[in-house]
């Protein structure tokens, strides 16, 4: 199904076992979803799972703010790739994008983008329309091939699917060319197309069972 390739299946709940892990990835082959984000702790165990598969093993780097030291968030970009993840999903300084330091954020970010293949979350509930479009030129520029909308605990999670849209096409101006992921509260059959017509390339999504079933 075109929307199921689009999906990243996403467990980054803290109370996360083994067992769960392993089960997100078993529905991820199930119904052939674009990949598993997972938190770091998890990805070796993703990468054994999804083995002999095309899902993408995916990282999700310092959440829910991006407040770690640029050192701190360079290690855990390698060990992630290290351990087998195929994309990155790293969280920009959200507080230094409160604070218009454009300049400060690309220098932490272009390192980052050329240890792997990275989706920079910019976070986009906490943002005006205006930082919106300038974090997503600042992604463009730092090396990325995705710019990513939110992640937990994003006040976007809270917003209408309009304000969604809106954040997507802002992104789009800001970042042409590059892909775009929409994430935060994704819940229904409904609320994926809604975001693929407003131009998602990508969805996260802790509900992907749920919308397969609907398509299957």
């Amino acid at each position: 199904m075109e929307i199921l390739n689009k999906l990243d299946h996403t467990n980054i709940k803290d109370s996360a076992q083994e067992a769960d892990i392993k089960k997100t990835c078993q529905e991820a082959k199930d119904y052939g979803f674009r990949g598993v984000c997972v938190k770091p702790k998890w990805v070796k165990t993703v990468k054994k799972e999804l083995a002999g598969t095309t899902v993408k093993v995916v990282c999700l780097i310092d959440p829910p703010i991006g407040d770690s030291t640029h050192a701190k968030r360079v290690q855990t970009a390698k060990k992630a790739v290290k351990d087998g993840a195929d994309d990155i999903d790293v969280v920009m300084s959200l507080i230094d994008a409160k604070h218009g330091r454009w300049d400060k954020i690309l220098k932490d970010l272009k390192p980052i983008c050329k240890i792997g293949h990275a989706k920079i979350i910019i976070g986009s509930g906490y943002l005006t329309d205006e930082e919106v479009v300038q974090a997503s030129k600042t992604v463009k520029e730092a090396g990325a091939f995705c710019v990513k909308t939110a992640t937990e605990k994003d006040p976007l999670e809270n917003s209408e699917l309009a304000e969604k849209g809106k954040h997507l096409k802002l992104m789009r101006q800001g970042a042409p060319g590059l892909l775009i992921k929409a994430s935060g509260n994704v819940k229904s059959l409904a609320d994926a197309q809604m975001m693929i017509e407003m131009g998602a390339d990508i969805i996260g999504t802790s509900s992907g069972v749920e919308i397969a079933k609907i398509l299957k």
